[in-house]
């Protein structure tokens, strides 16, 4: 099986880079177009698996996710105890100057002293909220907004990579198919140059005929050249989409049968359950807990704690003694004024909240647009499917019968030439329509917010937002990453044993 290598930039000369390319691009042309019908390739399902599996934009939403579910276990912490622990130490020199009463002359006495200690605080404190004004519930409910928000956002960026999956697979196809059509039209000009020339050695055509042959037969190449570079920038977006190098790909099916039997049953679909729609309206949850949380300024808080003291030289520094303190203690604040700052807090909560609302209306009349367009594209594909497979036919009828004529001099050399073309023309406009047809299928099923693995039955390893939730969300202690060891560890591996 041919496959397209990379060779390091400084091994290959300046003059030959043009020549490589071009080799391996034909290559991956042969793997997919004259590849024999019993060896396996990579099918779209499989590209689409490596797709989910590997693809960074998906790994970069995923993050973002367990990053969200951090909030939860912030929010869980407000309404948990503190506890603390703190010391002081160190020498202290004491020098006093005290009254000592009045001498006989109605003189002020004093008293002098002078010592040297190490005095030593350490105090616990104990504290819990009873009463936030709500702060805690609220803070909860908008993480957990965060995170259904967060997890909808991650669909829609699986469903938009699988999108770039498909659609650079397609290219491909698509573009070595045309390479191999321009070629094989290449190998037909050059006959055709021949029999002009053959002709025009008979004295049955002239010079003009040959010429122009030979500028057509030049403009086919060049063609040619140009679709080399098509295939070189689809296979690059490929390996950036899927990981690796095009191969051996095998024909693509449309899922049009996965699509609602109408436009306005896919419209009511995406406005239901559309992964943008989702988050939006889970955006809007969390502005609503986020007026909750900036009202909990003005409202009565209270906590319970208890604080136990032990200090050594603590009279002035003075050697030996000792004090010990516990205290058991209720706390109650309730905020009178403050600055006006909490009410501007609340103001801009609500403004906030006014506008997640709209940014979700807008969300609605994106999602049903793009429905729109992508069952417009589907089906004008599929309708030039159809159309240009009878423009095949037709071009090749023509060119027969252009060429016969030609041959008992009732056409001209240019008249085969044109029908030539015409019949390319009509082979890669079908090969195109092909490709926007699957294609135009993906786009429509993401439109609706339905394109996922499960939609496409992968043969993947499903990745569960909610596991990394349930390990945090109630862990007291540790700053360890679940799984980070086992990372390290393959993190490890995979440097020992590139």
């Amino acid at each position: 099986m041919c496959r397209l290598e990379k060779t390091p930039m400084c091994a290959r000369a300046p003059s030959d880079q043009p020549r490589r390319r071009h080799v391996l691009l034909a290559c991956i042309v042969c793997c997919i177009c004259y590849a024999p019908a019993q060896a396996r390739g990579d099918t779209i399902t499989g590209a689409l698996e490596k797709v989910y599996t590997t693809n960074p934009e998906i790994g970069e939403q995923r993050a973002n996710v367990r990053v969200h579910d951090e909030e939860v276990s912030k929010a869980y912490s407000n309404a948990r105890p503190k506890a603390s622990i703190s010391a002081t130490g160190g020498p202290q020199r004491t020098l006093i100057r005290a009254p000592a009463g009045i001498d006989q002359f109605s003189s002020r006495q004093y008293q002098s002293d002078k010592y040297s200690g190490k005095p030593l605080n350490a105090t616990f404190a104990f504290q819990l909220p009873v009463l936030d004004g709500g702060k805690t519930s609220a803070s909860l409910g908008q993480a957990e907004s965060g995170v259904l928000a967060s997890r909808a956002v991650l669909r829609d960026a699986e469903q938009q990579a699988l999108l770039k999956g498909a659609t650079a697979y397609m290219n491909v196809l698509r573009d070595a198919a045309v390479v191999r059509l321009k070629k094989n039209n290449i190998g037909v000009l050059r006959e055709q140059l021949r029999v002009t020339m053959d002709r025009f050695d008979f004295g049955e055509v002239t010079r003009t005929d040959v010429a122009q042959a030979e500028a057509a037969l030049a403009q086919s190449q060049a063609d040619l050249a140009a679709a080399f570079g098509a295939l070189e920038n689809s296979a690059s977006v490929y390996h950036q989409t899927v990981g690796e190098e095009p191969k051996l790909l095998q024909p693509a099916r449309s899922l049009e049968a996965l699509l609602p039997e109408s436009r306005d049953d896919a419209i009511a679909v995406a406005l239901a359950a559309h992964p943008s729609i989702v988050a939006a309206v889970h955006q809007i949850d969390a502005g609503e807990s986020a007026v909750k949380i900036a009202e909990s300024a003005i409202l009565p808080t209270a906590s319970v704690g208890a604080q136990v003291i032990q200090q050594f030289d603590s009279y002035f520094g003075y050697p030996k003694t000792r004090q010990f303190g516990a205290q058991v203690f209720g706390q109650l604040n309730v905020p009178l004024y403050q600055g006006g700052g909490e009410y501007s807090a609340i103001r801009q909560a609500k403004e906030q909240l006014g506008q997640a609302r709209i940014h979700a209306d807008v969300v609605k009349n994106s999602v049903r647009a793009a429905v729109i367009q992508g069952f417009s594209q589907f089906t004008t594909a599929k309708a030039a499917v159809s159309f240009n497979m009878k423009a095949v036919k037709a071009a090749e009828v023509a060119l027969r019968g252009v060429r016969d004529e030609a041959a008992f001099g009732q056409r001209t050399t240019l008249d085969v030439l044109n029908a030539q073309q015409a019949l390319l023309t009509a082979r890669v406009n079908l090969v195109t329509a092909q490709r926007d047809r699957v294609v135009g299928s993906y786009a429509a099923l993401a439109a609706i917010g339905r394109l996922s693995y499960a939609t496409l039955d992968l043969d993947v390893m499903p990745y569960d937002p909610s596991a990394h939730l349930e390990q945090i969300q109630h862990k007291w202690l540790g700053v360890s990453v679940p799984g980070e060891q086992q990372n390290e560890a393959q993190s490890i591996t995979d440097r020992l044993f590139p």
